[in-house]
């Protein structure tokens, strides 16, 4: 840049001088102007450059190829200058860069798509890249520096990580709109007892899979795990083939697939669960700093609601 900056500084200089000795266009042989002031600021350009801008003869001062190539490169290069100026003012307004993000499940299927896009519409130029990955898949990658923030539910406190809770969601059961439960306004953890369950998502790390288990043993009743799957669109579609209950979030309840219904839970231990935006502490990005802002109006617009 400090190259560009110079390169621009000695075109523009160029054609200064070659206005004040009246260059003859057609010819480009320029009259004599006298006084060392000029001439030191000819040498000073060509050592800036490396080659030779000038010529001196005894009919005056003549320019060579060099400074005729220079000279029709200017506009060019100032407005190139300008430009780059531009963009770096933008990109350390957080206006331009990469925001990559990491998802997962039933985030993106309500939350997350109104968070980005209404990022998108306040910064349409900065570059949105998005990456299903798990809670311990996104933790990896926010300390490789492979994703900008991610989302996900009950993150673990790790020192080098910030956690902003963006919302607490509600909790629903979803079954086949045949089941007899279907025809209650709400089902309860007891309602449950030894109804097939379906369970998601089977991770190490804690998440929903563990809280549901963990309220239905906080209320003392049984439960009869089915099956335990990774994402919540496979939890629901075996749902829909029912093969057994779930419990899932809100945003979980966005999946319409045919068959499934659902019905709020009631229960004195699992009423709802958060999601959490996470990222390094050590980012200070522009583009990170103008997302958060977003999530933060969002997460503030939540708790009033």
């Amino acid at each position: 840049m400090r190259q560009v900056h110079h390169g621009c500084e000695v075109g523009h200089a160029v054609a200064e001088l070659a206005k004040q000795v009246r260059v003859e266009r057609e010819h480009a042989i320029v009259a004599q102007q006298q006084g060392p002031p000029l001439s030191r600021q000819m040498r000073q350009m060509e050592d800036e450059l490396g080659v030779e801008l000038f010529v001196r003869t005894a009919r005056g001062i003549q320019l060579t190829e060099a400074a005729q190539s220079l000279l029709h490169d200017v506009p060019n290069i100032l407005e190139l200058a300008r430009l780059a100026r531009e963009r770096a003012l933008r990109a350390g307004k957080g206006m331009l860069g990469d925001l990559h993000v990491g998802i997962f499940g039933s985030g993106v299927l309500n939350v997350i798509p109104k968070l980005i896009g209404a990022f998108h519409a306040q910064r349409p130029e900065v570059r949105i890249r998005l990456r299903n990955l798990t809670k311990g898949e996104q933790i990896q990658a926010l300390r490789e520096h492979r994703i900008t923030v991610g989302f996900h539910r009950l993150p673990p406190v790790e020192p080098d990580l910030a956690v902003l809770l963006v919302l607490r969601e509600p909790m629903y059961v979803g079954m086949h709109e045949s089941h007899a439960l279907a025809r209650q306004a709400e089902v309860s953890i007891r309602d449950l007892e030894r109804q097939p369950m379906v369970l998601y998502p089977n991770t190490p790390l804690a998440g929903l899979a563990q809280e549901v288990m963990g309220a239905f043993r906080r209320e003392k009743v049984q439960i009869a795990v089915e099956q335990e799957v990774e994402d919540v669109t496979t939890c629901v579609g075996l749902v829909c083939a029912r093969l057994g209950l779930c419990i899932t979030t809100e945003s979980g309840t966005m999946l319409r697939l045919p068959g499934a219904v659902f019905r709020p839970l009631r229960s004195r231990f699992l009423k709802d669960i958060e999601l959490s935006c996470v990222h390094r502490k050590a980012d200070h990005s522009p583009v990170l700093a103008a997302f958060m802002e977003v999530v933060r109006g969002y997460a503030g617009d939540a708790d009033r609601s």
